[in-house]
């Protein structure tokens, strides 16, 4: 049996969009507006607060942190904290905001967009290394866990709501993705899939929100291999790290109106797979 253990110290409303990078976790506390970055040796957390929700976090290849929020994508200096907007896609639509995102390996940023609203009014997003932005999927109530195969041919996709993991066919070369398909249908789980990654065995973890889990899905086998569960409901997203990425980090949430004393943690265990390393903002 898997047990995850919670670390560090910070409580969050809702963490999300674990990623590891340079010896260090970074997630994001979407409702407190933070980015956090924490180094699981010593235990230190650096946090920023960006002073809007805030969806998703990824490194620059250049240095510093490339985010997206309330109102589009933002690079962020760490020494300064500063924020400088790079673009948004959806001014024109005041009840969306980003949510979750990663790079793929051509060092491009995808991220989709949320209505609050809980419309069918969001999208998926490819933020080119030129910084172009270029519409890629909907439309979506709640885009979420993305992540691609290890040899970059198939990209992997979540709209909450739908309970859907789909995938497509990616070219890394152009950023096409195509041949839309359904590999695993939740609709029979009472809880919802939400952020997810992938081993050095192309399996998805993927966690569940409102359902204290994370699941291991075989997309070739089109079957459960694993399930971790947890103390706390509100399980958000996952990201395998540590020096042999050997290291499962899981973000929780508070659910409001129920009583958990360990919702809002870091936690972390070790399921015996290994991830791969993550991709930088290229541009």
């Amino acid at each position: 049996m898997i047990t995850p253990e919670p670390i560090s110290n910070h409580v969050s409303v809702w963490g999300e969009g674990p990623l590891w990078h340079a010896n260090r976790l970074l997630y994001v506390d979407i409702e407190a507006h933070k980015i956090l970055a924490f180094d699981p040796k010593s235990g230190a957390e650096t946090i920023w607060n960006v002073g809007q929700r805030v969806g998703t976090v990824v490194p620059r290849a250049t240095g510093g942190l490339v985010w997206a929020g309330d109102d589009g994508f933002f690079f962020l200096d760490e020494a300064t904290g500063a924020s400088t907007k790079i673009a948004d896609p959806e001014p024109d639509l005041p009840d969306n905001r980003f949510n979750d995102g990663k790079c793929d390996p051509a060092g491009r940023l995808w991220a989709g967009t949320i209505c609050l609203k809980k419309r069918a009014e969001g999208s998926l997003y490819c933020l080119h290394t030129d910084l172009r932005v270029e519409k890629k999927f909907g439309p979506v109530t709640n885009s979420n866990g993305i992540i691609w195969s290890k040899d970059a041919s198939t990209m992997f996709y979540i709209d909450t709501p739908s309970k859907k993991i789909r995938a497509f066919d990616f070219d890394k070369a152009t950023s096409a993705i195509t041949n839309e398909r359904v590999i695993w249908d939740t609709s029979d789980d009472p809880s919802s899939p939400d952020g997810m990654t992938i081993d050095s065995e192309n399996r998805l973890w993927i966690a569940f929100c409102h359902g204290a889990k994370v699941v291991c899905f075989d997309p070739a086998s089109r079957k459960v291999q694993e399930q971790i569960d947890f103390p706390c409901i509100e399980t958000t997203a996952c990201a395998f790290g540590g020096d042999d990425l050997g290291d499962l980090y899981i973000t929780t949430g508070l659910k409001p109106g129920l009583e958990e004393p360990l919702a809002g943690r870091l936690f972390v265990c070790r399921p015996g797979a290994k991830g791969v390393p993550s991709d930088a903002f290229a541009g």
